[in-house]
């Protein structure tokens, strides 16, 4: 059973003088990570992320939405393994599992690639639901299509979205399903913001990423946190997934969506 949210809960952001740094992307997630429950998670994030995610007093803009002020990994890393060793772990299962993805629901997956994760969602949901997999790289997005074509999955529709949005359309989504791809965003308060109209209204949006730098190809939980607050989505489930590398965090959209002006962008305590 998925834990309720605890770790950050009460927790005051500080403004700080940092100025935001300004980085490429990336993605290049590692089975490293082997937490042992949710209390070495715990001690995991205060080795890992230097303390609590604060807000500066002020933000760099790019366009009408704040640039991330940490690191964004550069985009395009190498294999990290194959799928016949992920399912030995029984990857995509116990994210499917704990995310809670059923017969029937649709589900979007972000950053596809390859596709690991859209066929095994495509049987997951059934010939009632419904997968769209993104990606923003159009030769990766065309193979994807070809290999969803010679599978023949109905019930797959294969997108190119842009890097700050995924273009998904509005409630339409019972998961939007992102895996170890979070730290590549280059706009990630723009693109939170342009996800959340796609939400069905119990939607969830699932993020599964590994525990260290942004830099390092991982996202501290405790940024990851206060980079969706700051947008308007609530922690609901935290588990630690070493069958995934990492850990997932499970979010849902809370009240009106700010104005992209009043979102202020978080960092990590030094």
């Amino acid at each position: 059973m998925p834990r309720e949210a605890g770790w950050g809960e009460g927790e005051s952001f500080q403004p700080s003088r940092r100025s935001p740094s300004r980085f490429r992307r990336f993605a290049a997630p590692s089975l490293s990570h082997k937490g042992r429950g949710f209390f070495a998670a715990l001690l995991l994030l205060a080795a890992c992320d230097g303390g609590p995610a604060v807000v500066p007093a002020k933000s760099d803009n790019a366009g009408p939405f704040p640039a991330p002020d940490r690191p964004v990994a550069p985009l395009g890393g190498p294999r990290w393994s194959t799928e016949e060793a992920r399912d030995r772990l029984n990857e995509a299962g116990e994210v499917m599992n704990k995310a809670g993805i059923t017969k029937g629901m649709t589900v979007a997956d972000i950053g596809a690639g390859e596709g690991y994760y859209t066929i095994r969602l495509a049987s997951r949901v059934g010939k009632d639901g419904r997968v769209v997999a993104e990606d923003i790289v159009p030769q990766v997005r065309d193979a994807l299509a070809q290999r969803v074509v010679r599978d023949r999955l109905d019930n797959v529709s294969v997108k190119l979205g842009d890097p700050a949005n995924p273009k998904l359309p509005d409630n339409s989504f019972d998961r939007v399903l992102m895996v170890h791809m979070y730290h590549e965003i280059e706009q990630p308060y723009e693109f939170l913001w342009r996800i959340r109209p796609a939400l069905k209204a119990s939607g969830e949006v699932v993020v599964v990423d590994a525990n260290r730098r942004t830099v390092d190809h991982g996202t501290p939980p405790r940024l990851l946190q206060c980079e969706f607050a700051a947008v308007g989505y609530k922690l609901v489930a935290f588990d630690d997934m070493p069958s995934a590398g990492g850990y997932m965090a499970r979010f849902q959209a809370v009240g009106a969506r700010p104005e992209p002006k009043d979102i202020r962008a978080c960092r990590l305590a030094s």
